[in-house]
């Protein structure tokens, strides 16, 4: 195991929490192929142990062509090794957390006691933490939760840097065969891209191939949520009100109406990011990364299903993200968004299972509350004001009936 240490006691590693799909296939094997040792924190017991045991695991690219990364020099500890985890972050160079929303809570609190213990020993040397989640304004929120773990007069702006991110790689899940070749094995595709947050480094940005910082993060990730995760759920809710009984992504691109739908949605949304942020994007550079987004959406290899892309209706019907977000940045710069309420509205009858035939359970609870009612989903679940949203509703109730009442390509076609 490769341990650098610097004169000020700082070693050449990243602590990263959640050895997920985005923690294993992303974070760790850029830093680990930078020369960071890598170490992970999760609560997956199994996992850790097999971390320690091999100090490596492949990232499979899934491709035309197979592709085999080998990641080194990274080993585990459990969510429960607290003491040993706090020493860690008391000594790192450089964090990141990748733990999904369910981790985050156990990871500020870790982190808290810490950044306590790095104080103590460190004086003023700055941490910087990547934030590798699915979050707007990711680094607002975890400086107020850290703000509530740390005393009063603890000097948080000076001593972490909190690096928001857009996190561009697609990870499918994989099968219980899969996994059962081996536990610490991930597939992913070939793009290894982090879009990071150039001003909120602390300390100089490592020199590792892949990370891409940026100026203005949040016209990245605003590009992240609005038309890359846009244009994947289109996918994903246009193959299944086109045919409940398709399974993967690529089976719905592969069919042109609905290719061609979800290509002009995201342009629509394109339309909304070029106006909101005119210093950071270019027409020709936003229709190339729809087109390469399409391309990589079509990846067989990845076998990325329709119910994983859709699933979780309160999250991706809410009232910031993908698709209702954007709908009211549209609202907010006076441009058409008829495509992307469309995508809402098929999003309302969204009812995949998975392998085995089970809904996500959150899923079951939506639609036997909302029982297809739209503009109730419309007001409590996507945050729209009948009073101050009436062409909105009116524009709604006249797709919704086109839904009702035609087929889905008819719509499609004709409008």
């Amino acid at each position: 195991m490769k341990n650098t240490t610097s004169g000020n006691g700082i070693r050449k590693k990243i602590v990263v929490f959640g050895a997920g799909k985005i923690g294993r296939s992303f974070i760790g094997q850029l830093f680990s192929a930078g020369g960071y040792e890598v170490i992970f924190i999760d609560k997956n017991e199994q996992l850790i142990k097999e971390l320690n045991k091999r100090n490596n695991y492949n990232v499979v690219i899934k491709g035309d062509s197979e592709k085999i990364i080998n990641v080194s020099n990274v080993r585990g500890l459990n969510l429960q090794q607290t003491e040993d985890i706090i020493n860690e972050i008391s000594s790192t160079e450089i964090m990141a957390v990748s733990s999904g929303p369910a981790g985050l809570s156990s990871a500020l609190y870790l982190i808290s006691e810490g950044l306590k213990k790095r104080a103590g020993i460190l004086n003023d040397k700055a941490l910087d933490i990547i934030v590798a989640e699915n979050l707007r304004n990711a680094s607002l929120y975890f400086e107020t939760e850290l703000k509530k773990l740390l005393p009063e007069n603890f000097p948080l702006k000076n001593t972490v840097g909190l690096i928001e991110t857009s996190i561009g790689k697609m990870v499918p899940i994989m099968s219980r065969k899969d996994i059962g070749e081996d536990t610490l094995q991930i597939f992913a595709e070939a793009y290894n891209t982090l879009i990071l947050d150039k001003q909120g480094f602390l300390n100089p940005i490592p020199d590792i191939k892949g990370l891409a910082p940026k100026n203005n993060i949040k016209a990245w990730v605003d590009c992240k949520l609005f038309i890359h995760n846009l244009g994947h759920a289109s996918c994903a809710y246009l193959g299944y009100l086109y045919n409940p009984d398709l399974v993967f992504v690529y089976e719905a691109l592969g069919i042109p109406e609905i290719y061609n739908m979800v290509r002009s949605t995201m342009l629509q949304s394109a339309r909304v990011l070029l106006k909101k942020y005119p210093d950071d994007f270019t027409e020709s550079y936003l229709i190339e990364h729809i087109d390469d987004l399409l391309y990589r959406f079509c990846n067989k290899s990845l076998g990325d299903t329709i119910f994983r892309v859709g699933c979780d209706l309160y999250r991706k019907l809410g009232p910031e993200d993908r698709i209702a977000g954007c709908i009211k940045l549209a609202m907010e710069l006076n441009l058409p968004y008829d495509r992307v309420l469309t995508i809402l509205l098929c999003a309302c009858r969204f009812k995949a299972r998975d392998e085995e035939g089970n809904p996500l359970k959150s899923d079951l609870d939506f639609s036997n509350n909302y029982k297809g009612n739209t503009e109730k989903i419309l007001r409590e679940v996507c945050g729209f004001d009948p009073e101050n949203n009436k062409n909105f509703f009116e524009e709604a109730q006249r797709i919704d009936l086109k839904l009702r009442k035609a087929d889905l390509i008819h719509c499609i076609r004709y409008g």
